[in-house]
């Protein structure tokens, strides 16, 4: 596999795509508008003091030895903003969604991607270097945007024990690996719908439809029917790893450099 060859898709992608004024708005304002959902929530009940009591009578099952050492008030300002983490793991969904549609059936639409058919590169290369376009983006907007949020909650939460349970290691699980597994899922499920598909809106508008699975768990969290452990956060990795394999194998087999060549000529 040609390192340079990988290199050189990427800039190109990159140089073509945000161009595009949506993948903009995408990547830089709405990790931006993520961040500050949950600083709002901190900010908000930073102020309101409130019994231990009055908190488990809210949040019973959420309360499991998470508030252990805590104020009422520090405790209902970690459930409320915890629960608004899952918002980290939408941004690496919601990017690639946008990005990766348009880098195929994009091309087609300018007549760009045929003559890069025909050049040696490896449908391997192609793809991975399509794929890395799309997922650094988001994986950097997210980290980012966690990072404001970090460093903006740091200044909000008034206790160092506060601050490292709003911040412990599933939650850093849920972004720093849950987040790249999601990249994945989304570009290789992005790269199957284009592959087929001649219309770059239509590809964009199908693609987003695998966010839905993660604004579920969100509701279902919300409501309190759904809890995020620490054995689901694990169970939700090794998923993504096996769901990840297979959709990028898929993804693979579905590109046909000759069809595409052929039909979209």
């Amino acid at each position: 596999m040609n390192i340079s060859n990988i290199v050189t898709i990427i800039r190109k992608e990159w140089a073509e795509l945000y161009k595009n004024s949506l993948v903009l708005f995408t990547v830089l304002f709405l990790p931006l508008i993520f961040a500050a959902i949950p600083l709002i929530m901190l900010w908000a009940m930073g102020g309101i003091e409130s019994s231990l009591e009055a908190v488990a009578s809210e949040f019973p099952q959420q309360m499991a030895g998470l508030c252990e050492g805590l104020s009422g008030g520090e405790c209902s300002q970690i459930l409320l903003a915890g629960q608004f983490t899952i918002l980290f793991m939408m941004i690496p969904l919601m990017i690639p969604a946008t990005i990766a549609p348009y880098s195929i059936v994009g091309e087609k639409t300018q007549r760009s991607l045929e003559p890069l058919l025909a050049t040696p590169i490896s449908t391997g290369e192609l793809l991975l270097g399509k794929n890395l376009a799309a997922v650094i983006p988001a994986l950097l907007a997210t980290w980012l945007a966690y990072a404001i949020y970090a460093l903006g909650a740091r200044f909000l939460v008034s206790s160092d024990l506060a601050f490292s349970r709003l911040f412990d290691i599933y939650t850093l699980i849920s972004v720093f690996i849950v987040g790249p597994l999601l990249a994945v899922l989304s570009v290789s499920f992005a790269i199957m719908i284009s592959s087929r598909s001649n219309d770059p809106r239509a590809a964009q508008q199908i693609t987003s439809l695998v966010i839905l699975p993660v604004i579920m768990i969100f509701i279902a969290q919300l409501s309190g029917i759904l809890i995020l452990s620490p054995g689901l956060v694990l169970g939700f990795v090794l998923a993504l790893v096996v769901i990840d394999i297979i959709l990028t194998y898929l993804s693979t087999n579905v590109f046909e450099r000759e069809t595409i060549l052929t039909r979209w000529a």
